[in-house]
Formats: C-alpha cells, structure tokens, sequence
C-alpha cells in the first residue's frame, strides 16, 4: 500500500494543472470528447465501445468498470421505490424493480449490444433525485445473444471448494419485444476460517482456551425475465418477474477447556432456506403535454431460520443446548404514478406512491432436557405481526439558469402508519417532509461539481420490533413497537476534475444530521432495537483513476480510494459520546491492471484496509472483523477460443478473522469486566477461477 499513496498524492498534483490530450496508440485509453448526451439539457462525456477494446468486455458491467473515476452506486436502502437514488441509467430510464442491483443489471448487457455509454450530470436531467456524475448505458438488443460465467473458488482451510457460482442469461428482440431470461447464483459462496480463542477474567487471567472452526454454505438461484415492449405512439411498458431460492448453512464445531473442568465440545448449527419472488411492471405514455408512468411492484418471501447451539461434556455429564427458530412471511405491495412535462424552461414531475408492507412471524425457543430432546418454552416476544401502510406525494423542477448552473428541487412529504397485530395491539401514525435541492456547477469541460441537500427517511426491518435470541453470544432483544425508521439532513457535495489521457479525480464531502438513530438501547429490564434522538457522521470519499499511458507505461492504470468517516451519538446506557455501532471509519484502497499492448494479456493486483468501530450493548462492547489487510493478485487472457480467463490468488497478505468482545457484570462502564474474548483465526488462501463467454 506504501507505493500506492504517492499516487495518489499525484492525482491530487494533476488535477491542478490543465493536461492536453494526445493521440495515443495501441493499448493507450483515449479520452473521450465531450458530446450531446443523455437529455436536452445534459452534456458529458461519451465512450464508446472503441473506447474499452483493450479490455475486451463481455458485458455493460465491464465497460463501466473501467470507465476513469466513475463508482457504481447502487439504490438507497430508502422507502418504497421513491426518487432515483443510484447513479446508472438504462436507455434513459432508471429500473422499476428493487430485487437486481446495478451489478446484475448491467451484467446481463451484452457488450454488443452497448451503443455508448454516457457520463452526465444527473442534476440537468429530467429524473428527479439524480445527482454527480450519472452513468446512461445506451443500448440495442440484437435479433438473440446470450452470455454465461462460471466462477469457482478454492480455500487452503475450513473451507469447501466452491462450484456453483454463475450466471447464464439470453436477451433478444423480435419487433417491437425486447426480452430478457437469466439464471444466476452469483453470490454463491463458500467460507471459513478456524483457530484459537482466548477467554480472561477481569484480572486478565487466562480462564479458558478455545480451538474452533467455522464454515459456511451459501447458494441463491434465481430465475428471472424481463419483457419490453414498444408500443405505438412512443409508449414503452415492462414486465419482470423473478423467483429465488436462498440455501445458508453456518457449522461450527470447537473444544474447549478450563482448568478444573471436564473439556467440552460445542457445536453451532444455523440453518436459512428461504424462498421469495418479485413482480413489477411498468407503462408509460403520453398524457395532454407530457408523459404518464404507472408502476406496480409485489414482492413476497417466505423465511424459516433456526440456531441450535449444543455443549457436550467429556465426562459424559448430560449435554446442555438451545435452540430459536422463527419462520417469517414479508411482503410488498406498490403502486406508483410519475408524470412529467415542460414549463418554464424545465422538467417537471409530480409523483404519488402507495406502500403496504407486511411481516407475520412465528418464533420459539427451547432448551435440550438430561434426555436429550428439546423441550419448547413460551416466547412470545418473538411472534407477532408488524404492518405499515404508507402514502407518499413528491413535486420536483428542474432547469438550467445559465450554461454553467443548473438546480434541481424536490419537495413533498409522506404519511405512514405503523400497527402491531393482535389482541392488544398498537398502531401509531407520522407525517414526514421530504426532499432535495441539487445545485450543479460545470465551470468546463474539465470539472463539474455538485451540492445535494436531502431530508431522507429510511427503511426499516420490521423483524427489529421483535424479540430475537443469539445464542452463540449468550444475547437477546426485546420487543419494542416504539421503534421508527431514522430521519436525516443528509449535505453532499462532489467534485469530479478530468485530467485528459491520464484520467480523472473524484471528492465526495458528506455530513448527515440524523434523528431516531436505529441502534440497541434500554427497553424496559431488558434490550432492543430501539432509536437514539440525535446522532452525527461525516465523510471524505476520495478515489482517482490514473492512466499511466503518457508516461511511457502502455496499457497500465492505477485506481486509488481513501476514504475516512467520523460519527458521534450519546451512548443510550452510559451517556457518553461514541461513534455509531458498528461504523466502518476508513477505507483505504488501491488496484493496479496492466493490458499488454499487442497481446490478449493481463494482469493486476489490489489491496484494501478497513477499519470498524466495535458494536455495543449494555454490558459489552463487542468488535469483529477481517484484516488488517486483503490483497490479490490476477492473470487474464482475454480471448481463449472465444472465453475470457481470469485466475487469481486472494488473501495473499494472510487476513485473519479476528475479534476483541469484553463483557463486563453489569452495565457497561459502571461494572467490574466479567471476562475477555480474544479470537483469531486463520482464513489463508483463496484460489479462484472465473470462465466467461458469449453465444
């Protein structure tokens, strides 16, 4: 990372002089030239598919990859479907469904099929909620195209080989239908890590000692389509659908031995087979001066889970354990209205959009008798429904006020209702102001910035209301009903300086000032997931993309991310001032690829550091991470009959899977330390393949 960070700090250097561009050769990246983009007020930059040759894409998503200095920023775990909160665009229009992220979506692109891509200001655009740099994928289906990946993965330790991560999607066009299928299981996963755990009482003694390995399985295909039609007069209407299944298995098995007592063996068995589906549809047009869009989207998932954690004795004492189990029924029902026009010299739209949200969920718990059978006891904490029915109407405008500046405003407010199910139960109501202003400055063809100021609501898990055991941690919430989604003031501003044939530099400044902080706090004798009133965070996101072309070093950039956060909230059980539970405060990263000129070669290497804040309860104050530090190495041939080839060695500076728990008598600051938990365990390597084609 040593050599990386003056790099970095010749970003910063480059971007304060103006660089001329230059005609490069074979294996250079040429700098596109800024051109008419995605909407009549917008202009930007535009690459084509010459533009990424070198790399030799097989889908949208590795063409966006490498444009300089952009990031994918996938939707806002916001409410409902609400203004556009990511940074990609799809012939123009964001995607009304929530189930695919920008990943999946832009993978199942074919290269071929992308006519250019566009990088725009998302303020002088007619989607309200845009801001910074805004990604517009332009592309065609062709008559029929399909693309496949297969990604297997191999760990040294713990851990079982990995074969089924993959996709398979075909997409086409017949007249006026453009359709879509897929198969996917990309986030399968595999892992595991095992070593040795050191338990001290509050004088620091060692008290117990134990050696315990852990791994997990991970599998979530899913089926989906998708249905575009063109309908006459300018209409457009779409159809997707998906179902999912999701297979976890979390294993641990260890042994352990206290001086003056039997060893023990402990096992842990967590268990999720979860099934869900979505359906969402869309139609859109004309209506007097403007256009109409009518949004549907239904999402259901059926989620059965269960612990059981389990202490067997070595001088054959009856076996001691626990188990929770609950089966949850989530649902979503939207319906949504945008209509947008002309007037005044800008874009208008006025939005409305109605959500019911549902969970229904039956939970238990019960405890291993001398016999060896679990035995049931009441929990009815953990069982209940939680509904929200919830009504939201948005107004935005948007225009241009001279060549350089432009705003954007939207302002509206949303009604929600919150009720528990049963006999005694509660339903409360909230009115909430929402909205942004975005302010959009573009000096040059060289840099642009922008402000957004935002009243954000959040979503929530409804399964927070609930009572819920953690018997690995010996842990347990509450139910609390007064829990409420958090509230913020959230201020951005990005600043984005193009630095020609050797790439680009990117600053995001953000600072959120936030009500009903969601974290554990005090509930009656007990804990839960509850609110803190007020609470703070601020954040500086640097990254730059740096070609090394002009300096003689064909086909080699060098991305670089620093980014460094700072909270602050008053600890709901002592008082103090603390950061967010569980806040990740710095980020440090950087990547290096190498295209060699005139070959199907290449190769590159990254690492990253991160830095957590530990999370908290009342009586502990518990940290767990990976670390300190992940890096890889790679090899790609890029046309092997057609396949593009990629081999990699990850973990190659040995991170461990770590964690620092104390746990104190009583309330926490205010009680002896009852014990210390010191674990560290070695994960090793990880030798992955990856096989990616077309047909």
């Amino acid at each position: 990372m040593k050599t990386l960070m003056p790099l970095c700090a010749a970003a910063a250097t480059l971007a304060a002089v103006p660089v001329a561009a230059q005609d490069a050769p074979t294996g250079d990246t040429p700098p596109p030239a800024p051109a008419a983009a995605a909407g009549p007020r917008a202009s930007g930059q535009v690459y084509t598919p010459a533009d990424f040759a070198r790399y030799a894409p097989k889908n949208a998503f590795d063409m966006l990859n490498q444009v300089p200095g952009f990031s994918i920023r996938d939707n806002e775990n916001l409410r409902g479907l609400g203004v556009a909160t990511g940074n990609v665009l799809f012939n123009g229009e964001r995607p009304s469904n929530k189930a695919d992220d920008m990943y999946t979506q832009l993978s199942r692109i074919p290269a071929g099929n992308v006519e250019r891509i566009e990088i725009v200001d998302g303020a002088a655009l007619d989607i309200p909620g845009l801001s910074g740099q805004v990604a517009n994928i332009v592309y065609r289906a062709a008559s029929f195209s399909g693309q496949f990946a297969w990604r297997p993965e191999f760990r040294a330790h713990h851990t079982d080989p990995l074969f089924t991560r993959g996709a398979v999607s075909v997409r086409g066009r017949t007249g006026a239908i453009e359709y879509e299928a897929a198969l996917d299981n990309e986030d399968s996963a595999r892992s595991g890590a095992g070593g040795p755990t050191l338990i001290r009482d509050g004088a620091g003694n060692i008290v117990e000692r134990r050696s315990d390995v852990w791994n997990t399985h991970f599998d979530s295909p899913k089926l989906s389509g998708r249905i575009k039609w063109d309908a006459p007069g300018g209409s457009v209407a779409n159809l997707g659908a998906h179902y999912q299944r999701r297979y976890y298995r979390y294993e641990e098995d260890g042994v352990r031995t206290s001086p003056g007592q039997p060893d023990r063996h402990r096992t842990v068995r967590d268990v999720e087979e979860t099934w869900n589906y979505e359906l969402s549809g869309d139609y859109q047009f004309g209506v007097g001066p403007g256009k109409l869009k009518l949004i549907g989207l239904r999402r259901f998932s059926r989620e059965p889970y269960s612990s059981e954690v389990v202490t067997a004795f070595a001088d054959g004492a009856p076996a001691m354990g626990d188990r929770f189990a609950q089966t949850g029924d989530l649902g979503e029902t939207i319906a949504r209205g945008e209509y947008q026009w002309k007037m005044w010299g800008g874009d208008w739209q006025l939005s409305g959009e109605a959500a019911y949200n549902t969970l229904d969920n039956v939970a238990s718990i019960a405890v291993l008798d001398p016999a060896g059978v679990f035995v049931e006891l009441p929990f009815a904490g953990g069982t209940g429904g939680v509904s929200e029915d919830r009504y939201e109407g948005l107004l935005s405008f948007g225009r241009p006020l001279t060549g350089k500046f432009s705003f954007q405003i939207v302002a509206g407010a949303e009604h929600s209702t919150i009720a528990q199910a049963g006999v005694n139960g509660i339903s409360r109501s909230f009115f909430r102001p929402k909205g942004s202003l975005t302010l959009s400055w573009a000096p040059s063809t060289d840099f642009d910035a922008s402000l957004k100021i935002r009243r954000r609501v959040l979503q929530l898990s409804f399964y927070d209301f609930l009572g819920r055991a953690f018997l690995n941690d010996g842990n347990q919430n509450e139910t609390n009903f007064d829990l409420r989604p958090q509230q913020d003031w959230s201020y951005e501003l990005e600043a984005n300086r193009k630095l020609g044939a050797w790439g680009s530099t990117k600053v995001i400044l953000i600072f959120r000032d936030v009500e009903d902080r969601v974290d554990i706090v005090p509930v009656g004798n007990g804990e839960a997931v509850g609110n803190i009133a007020k609470a703070k965070a601020g954040a500086i996101d640097w990254t730059s993309t740096i070609n090394l072309d002009p300096a003689g070093l064909k086909g080699v950039k060098v991305e670089t991310r620093a980014l460094f956060q700072k909270s602050s909230l008053r600890d709901p059980f002592t008082g103090e001032t603390r950061q967010w539970s569980g806040f990740t405060d710095t980020v440090i990263e950087g990547r290096v690829r190498h295209d060699i000129a005139g070959t199907d070669w290449a190769w590159g290497a990254s690492a990253n550091y991160a830095h957590y804040q530990p999370r908290y309860r009342s009586n502990q104050v518990d940290k767990v991470w990976e670390g300190p530090v992940f890096a890889n190495v790679f090899v790609e041939h890029k046309n092997v009959r057609g396949l593009t080839l990629r081999a990699t060695i990850a973990n190659i500076a040995n991170a461990r899977s770590r964690r620092d728990r104390t746990v104190y008598t009583g309330l926490r600051g205010a009680s002896p330390v009852a014990f210390t938990e010191d674990r560290d365990r070695l994960i090793g390597p990880i030798f992955a393949f990856s096989a990616r084609g077309k047909f």
